[in-house]
């Protein structure tokens, strides 16, 4: 039984800009308000969440469907190798407001290593949680919200009615650039945005991008689990 079905049902905008921001919420809740235990038990309710809002998106978008590519996996592979090659000053948001002052102390990694103890089952339980919810969950809510919707939605009020495949420059770069601001890694983020957004319009369907992005997220989650890296997180 799907409960927002009649809400998404008659609603093309809803059905797409609604999951994203309730998940969208949720990541912004993570930041401390509930202490720093909390942060993580808010991550795997997300994800648990995240995972219910998919489920109830799948019968009304039509776009929402993984497909697999050599394209999708170079991609997804290539953004991976850019994002942690991608180092210096200004190459994060954090690094950026705390070099203008607009932040007085640095942001605190996400490492339930550190939290709960090395040995602890609640840290292993966040650590797969993290990287199932980054591989699985987040590419779904995000291609279909940014490539899917605002990129056409941008073009015109009826976004139905453009192809996934049409290239619209303005959308293209206001879209990659909302990607990318929203992450701490702008910089890889823009370039990341603009990867995928281009395997939608080489093959006219979103789940190539899905399948790059799931890629990207699952490399960079084992990375940051294998190198200690988890300022990524």
């Amino acid at each position: 039984m799907r409960f927002l079905g009649k809400y998404f049902a008659g609603s093309p905008v809803a059905v797409r800009v609604a999951p994203f921001l309730i998940f969208l919420l949720l990541t912004f809740g993570q930041r401390g308000a509930l202490g720093e235990d909390g942060r993580y038990w808010l991550y795997l309710i997300r994800t648990l969440v995240g995972a219910w809002l998919i489920w109830e998106m799948l019968p009304y978008v039509a776009e929402l469907r993984w497909a697999f590519s050599w394209e999708a996996v170079a991609v997804g592979i290539g953004v991976f190798v850019v994002w942690v090659g991608i180092t210096g000053t200004w190459a994060t948001q954090d690094a950026i407001w705390l070099k203008l002052g607009w932040s007085s102390a640095p942001a605190r990694d996400w490492n339930p290593l550190v939290q709960f103890g090395g040995q602890s089952l609640l840290a292993r339980l966040f650590i797969v949680t993290r990287l199932l919810g980054s591989t699985w969950i987040v590419p779904p809510l995000e291609e279909v919200f940014y490539r899917s919707f605002i990129y056409r939605y941008v073009a015109k009020a009826d976004f139905l009615s453009v192809p996934l495949n049409r290239f619209l420059p303005g959308s293209f770069v206001l879209t990659a650039l909302m990607f990318g601001l929203s992450h701490n890694e702008w910089i890889a983020g823009i370039l990341c945005g603009a990867a995928y957004h281009w395997l939608v319009l080489r093959k006219n369907r979103l789940g190539d991008a899905m399948t790059a992005h799931a890629i990207t997220n699952f490399l960079l989650g084992a990375w940051v689990v294998w190198r200690g890296a988890w300022h990524f997180w």
